[in-house]
């Protein structure tokens, strides 16, 4: 790739959909995109917990009144100081409406400027970037699984059967301290990245995954891979945002978010 191509703009368009899958009857999953400010968000809340749906809610919301900064690092500073925010007051909702019972989501965000980008998360949504007809994870769950697999007490393949696969770590409202991760990448010209709710992964491979987008255009993609999770049983509910570079004119596309209502406080 010359010097010239690397110094193009990139224009980042981006699709999305939520689905509340074939098992449960609340969809307690949001999604986020906002392409003028170049950020994307799925949040999963807490299944099993109480109103994990308002939790993912607070997230998104809060994430969407974001003010655009004119740097990546700037803007990464902003969501983490959001997320941190929105922790405590889902701990404030949780013990006025809920008596000190435990809500909480997961979050995934993507940030891009220029030919950077930016991924910050908490719990098992994941970001991949689909580049060269690879799909690579650039977020690592925060999961009893994945500590597992890390220190080598059980093998990839024990690991996608292991039984507390839906045990998480870390999640936002979960407790009084949240640790943010936050990972640092190139983003470039015919990159797709895909941000995603276990209910996509634990459903559908990964090759499944890369094949779809690599035919498809991005809406389409995004409609196909939750019809495939929804074709193996969706035993949970299933967000996809799918965001892809390319060069031409950007076209000014309004805020879009998917969510269960919600309270606010």
């Amino acid at each position: 790739m010359s010097d010239t191509t690397i110094r193009r703009p990139i224009f980042w368009n981006s699709a999305q959909d939520t689905n509340v899958g074939m098992v449960r009857k609340i969809n307690e999953d949001s999604v986020l995109s906002l392409p003028e400010t170049k950020l994307w968000v799925v949040a999963d809340g807490m299944g099993g917990y109480e109103a994990g749906n308002v939790a993912s809610d607070m997230i998104v919301k809060s994430l969407a009144s974001m003010i655009s900064k004119p740097s990546l690092n700037e803007m990464v500073e902003c969501v983490e100081d959001n997320l941190i925010d929105v922790n405590h007051r889902i701990l404030e909702y949780a013990d006025i409406m809920l008596d000190g019972r435990t809500l909480g989501s997961t979050v995934v965000t993507l940030l891009i400027q220029g030919h950077a980008g930016a991924c910050l998360w908490v719990g098992d949504s994941r970001l991949y970037r689909y580049r060269n007809s690879e799909l690579v994870q650039l977020s690592r769950d925060h999961s009893q699984v994945e500590d597992l697999l890390s220190q080598g007490f059980i093998t990839p393949e024990e690991a996608e059967n292991h039984p507390d696969s839906n045990v998480i770590t870390r999640a936002v409202g979960a407790s009084h301290d949240i640790y943010v991760d936050i990972s640092a990448f190139t983003a470039q010209l015919g990159d797709t990245f895909l941000l995603c709710s276990d209910g996509l992964y634990n459903m559908v491979s990964k090759d499944e995954i890369s094949n779809t987008i690599a035919s498809l255009p991005l809406s389409e993609a995004v409609d196909a891979l939750i019809q495939k999770a929804l074709d193996y049983g969706a035993n949970d509910n299933v967000s996809v945002i799918l965001v892809n570079g390319e060069l031409g004119a950007y076209s000014s596309a309004k805020p879009q978010f998917d969510s269960p209502r919600s309270p606010a406080i």
